[in-house]
């Protein structure tokens, strides 16, 4: 009798784990980190181990304190480019917001396909470009939320 009631316990305990959806905030967007890198970023080999990070989530760089700027969905044709920054865009920004003092971000968007671009002290900077020429693409869809991490490398030597 004991073993058959803990043998029901541990079913009905495993059906109500199963049961919990994680949580998701309203709404959809796209959340991240950013993180500035720069200098020699060629593969060296050390005498010391790297300390184990706290986080699973592997980063490039130092996280940084900026402001993205969301765009509809931009093309390299339609900026122009000088020392790795787009001077200029012909679109209008959506909307922008700070990062937090670690580079996280989140924003709230309406469903549809954007461009994230960061504000640097010369101009733009994006590095991901898809196959047809859009810069920094992300495609938001209705309730969800697309994690799009942003290192800026413009002074980075690889």
């Amino acid at each position: 009798m004991n073993q058959l009631f803990r043998i029901l316990f541990a079913s009905v305990f495993t059906l109500l784990l199963f049961q919990c959806a994680p949580y998701q905030p309203e709404g959809q967007g796209v959340v991240g980190l950013v993180t500035w890198q720069e200098g020699n970023q060629m593969p060296m080999i050390t005498e010391e181990p790297k300390e184990g990070k706290k986080d699973k989530r592997v980063t490039i760089g130092d996280p940084v304190k900026r402001t993205v700027r969301v765009y509809p969905l931009i093309k390299i044709s339609d900026v122009t480019l000088e020392n790795g920054l787009f001077q200029s865009v012909a679109a209008k920004p959506i909307t922008e917001i700070e990062t937090d003092e670690n580079g996280e971000y989140s924003i709230n968007l309406s469903p549809g396909r954007y461009s994230i671009l960061t504000v640097e002290e010369g101009g733009l900077f994006a590095s991901i470009f898809d196959g047809d020429g859009n810069i920094q693409p992300v495609t938001i869809k209705e309730k969800e939320w697309k994690l799009l991490d942003i290192v800026i490398n413009y002074k980075a030597a690889f």
